[in-house]
């Protein structure tokens, strides 16, 4: 990563984790909720979603953990709200690709910024578990989420397979 990423990567993740978008909210008349934990670090998050004829129409978070962790929720809310499930659920992919998979960058607009998240390997599961969470949300999964959870994704949570 050269210097002027690498510090665009440390500004954007120390801003929202300083002033997180949609923290702490749990929007009224919410209907699809996650929880997720990372017990390597202690990472927590919640995500509350109020989903209504197949778009976020509203989201929140709350929880505690480290910059990363934080500030990949934060941006997530920003990016996910006014998104329909489909949408959503392919931009989870395209995430998860970039963070864990060497994926590309494509299609995830700002959250290219995570990217940066991969010079830092012990990172890549904080700044993921909002993203796991938040499609433990939208399956209302019972339990909690980790980043160990399958990521292969569909709209229709019936139709997905459970290990």
């Amino acid at each position: 990563m050269n210097a002027e990423l690498r510090s665009l990567y440390e500004e954007i993740i120390l801003e929202h984790n300083r002033h997180p978008r949609h923290y702490p909210e749990n929007p009224p008349g919410s209907n699809h909720h996650g929880h997720g934990f990372n017990p390597l670090c202690n990472d927590e998050v919640s995500v509350h979603l109020k989903v209504e004829d197949g778009v976020i129409a509203e989201v929140g978070f709350e929880g505690a953990g480290c910059a990363v962790s934080m500030a990949s929720a934060s941006m997530m809310t920003e990016a996910i709200q006014g998104k329909t499930v489909e949408e959503v659920g392919r931009l989870f992919e395209r995430v998860h690709a970039l963070l864990a998979e060497d994926g590309a960058a494509d299609g995830v607009g700002k959250l290219m910024v995570l990217a940066g998240v991969k010079e830092f390997p012990m990172r890549v599961k904080c700044a993921t578990l909002p993203w796991h969470t938040l499609m433990a949300a939208l399956e209302n999964r019972a339990g909690t989420a980790t980043t160990d959870d399958p990521v292969a994704w569909c709209p229709q949570p019936e139709a997905r397979a459970r290990p």
